[in-house]
């Protein structure tokens, strides 16, 4: 259950039991002025608790992640928005697909394409952006895994993880190339057509062999490191 909804149910129930209990005292003491139970008595001794600003969002409908995912998404493409504030969008973005659940909502809100479009950005804060945003989408998600394999973002990270002039973005690109092919055979096929011979060390790459994969991406950062050097 989401967790904002379990708040509300817990305050329905403690506040249902709160106004029972002041209603059973009241009829217990109908007339009786010389009581020294009162109304006032049994809710001070009974408070109810207030419903906070969340709970409420829940109860009357705010925004869903999936709208957030959307809007951050606007935001990112937005011809009006600043770079500083493209990065925010991104930092929400990357937040929000942490969940599996939204990260497999990607594909039917279009996102996954002008998300590996961004791979190819002219700015290279919004490219390290965009595949920190790949890594935490396809990381133990085959489906995200497979959406990436469609839109040729194995090669594009491949690319980046050697070529970027940023090394900001190659060592994003190195780990989103890793998250998209661990326990992914037809990923770990693309890497290898996409990387040259003294990356990959064979012609094969088990996708299961996390030592291999290890190995590999060792390769990708000591050159990533002699690029910078």
């Amino acid at each position: 259950m989401d967790p904002k909804l379990n708040d509300l149910f817990k305050w329905s129930i403690e506040n249902s039991s709160n106004s029972t209990t002041s209603t059973s005292v009241t009829a217990s003491h109908p007339t009786n002025e010389s009581s020294t139970t009162t109304d006032s008595d049994a809710a001070s001794a009974a408070p109810n608790r207030p419903v906070n600003a969340d709970i409420l969002e829940a109860l009357l409908g705010g925004p869903s992640d999936a709208d957030l995912m959307k809007e951050s998404m606007a935001a990112i493409l937005s011809p009006d928005i600043t770079l500083s504030n493209k990065l925010v969008a991104c930092d929400n973005f990357e937040q929000l697909i942490e969940s599996l659940d939204n990260a497999n909502n990607m594909e039917p809100l279009g996102l996954w394409t002008p998300l590996v479009d961004l791979l190819g950005n002219e700015e290279a804060e919004l490219r390290t952006m965009a595949a920190w945003c790949v890594g935490t989408a396809v990381q133990n998600n085959a489906k995200s895994q497979e959406r990436l394999l469609v839109l040729a973002g194995i090669p594009t990270l491949a690319k980046l993880s050697l070529e970027d002039p940023d090394e900001r973005v190659r060592r994003k690109a190195i780990y989103a190339l890793s998250s998209g092919i661990r326990n992914y055979q037809p990923g770990a096929d693309a890497a290898v057509k996409a990387l040259p011979l003294g990356m990959r060390i064979e012609d094969t790459l088990d996708a299961r062999d996390m030592d291999a994969i290890d190995r590999v991406m060792d390769n990708l950062r000591e050159a990533s490191r002699q690029k910078a050097a």
